[in-house]
C-alpha cells in the first residue's frame, strides 16, 4: 500500500495509527459538541466572530494533543438529523476552514461533506481532502471535483434510513431496521462500487480511504463485528478509517448516554488499531491519541 503524499505531508500508511479530530460546526450533533447554539444567528457566522474562535480553540488542543488531521464538517450525520442546503452548510464550514488553514498551516483539513459545491470551495481554501458519508453517491459531481483537485477521499459505507431508528431516552438513536445478507461481504462490495464510481471519474487508488461507516445503518452487533473483523475490509487494499467515537453501539453495549463512552471508544479505538485501522476519528483527541500510541506500540513492535 503506496503512502499518500499530501503537499508536504507524507501518510505512511502502517507505520502508525493517524488521529482525525472532529470538528462539528453544527447546533444538533449527537454527541453535544457541535459548536453553533441553536438558533443560530449572523453573528455566530461572521468571519473572525465566535464560531471561528471556538473553532480555533478546539483545534489548537486536537492539534497539540496529536491529532494529525481536523475533520470539519457542517451537517450533522446523527440517525435521523435534518439536512441542511449547500448555502448553509457553506456559511459554516467555509470561515472555520479559512481560519485554521491560517492558523494552523502544518495540518491536515478534512471537509465532512457530501455535496460537491461545499468540497470545491473547501479544498479551494485550503482544505486538502474530503469525507463523504454517502461515498459519492449522493452528489454525482463530487467525484469530478476530487479527480479536478487531485484530492484524497475517504469513502464510507452508509446504508442509513430514517424509517429504521430506534430512540431511548440517554443512549441517542440507533439503527435497528438494517438486514445484511452477510455484513462483512456487503460491506466490502458496496465500498467497491464506490471505488469504482472514483476510479472512472479519474481518482487514483492512491487517494482513496475506505471507512465501514460504524452506525450509520448498522445495528448493534454489526458495528461489533465490523470493528473485530477490521482487517478484512483492509484486505481490499486501500487504508482504512475507523470513526467509533461515542457512537450509540457503545451506549447501547454499556448502557450510558453520549458523554460517558469515553471508556467505550478507547476499547474500540485499540481493538480497530490491532485490526488494522490506519486512521480513528475521534472526539476526545488528548485521550484517544494516548490510546493509538499505546496499541501501536504493542501490535506495531515486531514490525
Amino acid at each position: 500500500m503506496k503512502s499518500l503524499q499530501i503537499g508536504r505531508h507524507t501518510l505512511d500508511w502502517g507505520s502508525r495509527t493517524y488521529v482525525m479530530g472532529i470538528l462539528n460546526i453544527t447546533p444538533d450533533s449527537f454527541s453535544g459538541d457541535g459548536l453553533l447554539p441553536a438558533p443560530i444567528s449572523p453573528h455566530v457566522q461572521a468571519t473572525g466572530g465566535e464560531l471561528e474562535r471556538g473553532a480555533l480553540a478546539l483545534a489548537k488542543r486536537f492539534v497539540e494533543a496529536g491529532a494529525v488531521i481536523l475533520d470539519i464538517g457542517g451537517e450533522s450525520t446523527r440517525p435521523g438529523s435534518q439536512p441542511v442546503d449547500a448555502e448553509e452548510e457553506r456559511r459554516r464550514v467555509i470561515p472555520v476552514v479559512k481560519a485554521i488553514v491560517k492558523e494552523f498551516p502544518n495540518t491536515l483539513i478534512s471537509v465532512d461533506t457530501y455535496k460537491a459545491s461545499v468540497a470545491e470551495e473547501a479544498l479551494n481554501e485550503g482544505a486538502h481532502m474530503v469525507n463523504d458519508v454517502w461515498a459519492l453517491r449522493a452528489d454525482p459531481e463530487l467525484k469530478h471535483v476530487l479527480a479536478r483537485s487531485k484530492s484524497p477521499v475517504i469513502l464510507m459505507h452508509n446504508r442509513s434510513n430514517p424509517a429504521s431508528v430506534e430512540v431511548r431516552a440517554q443512549l441517542g438513536k440507533a439503527y435497528i431496521g438494517a438486514e445484511y445478507e452477510d455484513l462483512i461481504e456487503d460491506v466490502k462490495r458496496e465500498l467497491m462500487d464506490s471505488v469504482q464510481l472514483a476510479r472512472e471519474a479519474g481518482i487514483e487508488d492512491e487517494r482513496i480511504i475506505l471507512d465501514p461507516g460504524i452506525g450509520f445503518g448498522k445495528k448493534v452487533e454489526h458495528n461489533l463485528e465490523l470493528i473485530n473483523r477490521l482487517d478484512v475490509i483492509r484486505t481490499l487494499g486501500f487504508p482504512v478509517l475507523l470513526g467509533p467515537s461515542r457512537k450509540s453501539f457503545i451506549g447501547y453495549t454499556l448502557d450510558l448516554p453520549p458523554d460517558q463512552r469515553l471508556e467505550g471508544t478507547a476499547a474500540a479505538v485499540a481493538v480497530g488499531v490491532a485490526r488494522g485501522a490506519d486512521m480513528v476519528r475521534v472526539h476526545d483527541v488528548e485521550y484517544m491519541a494516548r490510546v493509538a500510541q499505546m496499541a501501536d506500540a504493542i501490535v506495531r513492535s515486531q514490525k
